[in-house]
């Protein structure tokens, strides 16, 4: 049977094509959408390029100014702090909500710590408040820039497989993630963004308000384990925990009506979906 969730990220792309800019020697892709609203910046995790946010994009496009990003082949998460900055200095965008997931929600949290003045609201999404500890456990513990990169693939082709195993309807998910996993990421781009986390810098101090920090987790997220989650809302004390009862590590893409839910509230536009009163969580 053909995939949903492929064949309808494929006719996002198609009507909103990736755009390519240079930035500090470092080729980024991004997507564009909405010209009116609140300025909202997307950064993804490992596994996915920009329009990996494409459900989101798409139900918030005309009411925000929406900007996801795709990393370079090259840096590093303090070069690409330096390199957002200047990007929503050439869209435009003085002020900016940002929202990371996963690689990106660390990625995010830097750069509402370096550039205070650009943040008007921070969410940290499946994400992690230290990389202390990243370089021990796989696939960072691999030799990141000698392994074969078919040995890098099949390791998370074999982490998939597994959650696939746990979660059967979730099948349209891990179709999706494994074609980004065998090639749609190129190679120099796979790797660098798994030596961003395993070299990356601990984070700097967080001068922002907590009533501009929220933060998104699931329960059954099988990257970022219940400790992981508890220290990053320790450390970042948003005025708004959302916890999704299931969603995995992508719940933007596996219960986007929610997610587009909890992104209308922190960006101050109505929300249109059911909202948080389904079992899910959302403390203050």
């Amino acid at each position: 049977m053909p995939n949903r969730l492929i064949a309808d990220r494929e006719r996002f792309a198609a009507l909103h094509p990736e755009r390519r800019i240079l930035i500090g020697g470092r080729d980024w892709g991004y997507v564009e959408a909405g010209d009116s609203g609140p300025a909202l910046l997307l950064i993804p995790g490992t596994l996915g390029r920009g329009d990996i946010f494409w459900q989101p994009i798409e139900a918030l496009k005309d009411r925000a100014r929406i900007v996801a990003v795709t990393f370079p082949a090259s840096g590093g998460v303090i070069e690409w702090v330096g390199d957002l900055a200047e990007l929503c200095s050439r869209l435009g965008h003085d002020r900016v909500t940002v929202l990371g997931s996963s690689l990106g929600g660390y990625v995010a949290q830097y750069f509402a710590a370096a550039h205070p003045h650009l943040a008007e609201r921070l969410i940290a999404a499946n994400t992690l408040h230290s990389v202390a500890d990243v370089g021990s456990r796989p696939p960072y513990s691999s030799d990141l820039d000698h392994a074969p990169i078919e040995e890098i693939r099949a390791g998370f082709g074999r982490g998939l497989g597994a959650w696939r195993e746990r979660h059967p309807e979730q099948t349209e998910l891990i179709d999706l993630l494994m074609a980004e996993v065998e090639g749609r990421i190129p190679e120099p781009e796979l790797r660098t963004r798994l030596n961003a986390l395993k070299r990356g810098p601990e984070l700097p101090p967080l001068d922002l308000p907590c009533d501009r920090i929220a933060t998104i987790e699931a329960a059954d997220d099988p990257l970022i384990p219940q400790p992981m989650r508890d220290a990053v809302r320790a450390r970042l004390k948003p005025s708004v925990a959302y916890c999704f009862e299931w969603g995995g590590h992508f719940p933007y893409v596996v219960r986007p009506e929610l997610y587009v839910s909890l992104l209308e509230e922190q960006l101050g536009l109505p929300v249109t979906g059911d909202g948080w009163d389904n079992g899910e969580w959302r403390s203050r």
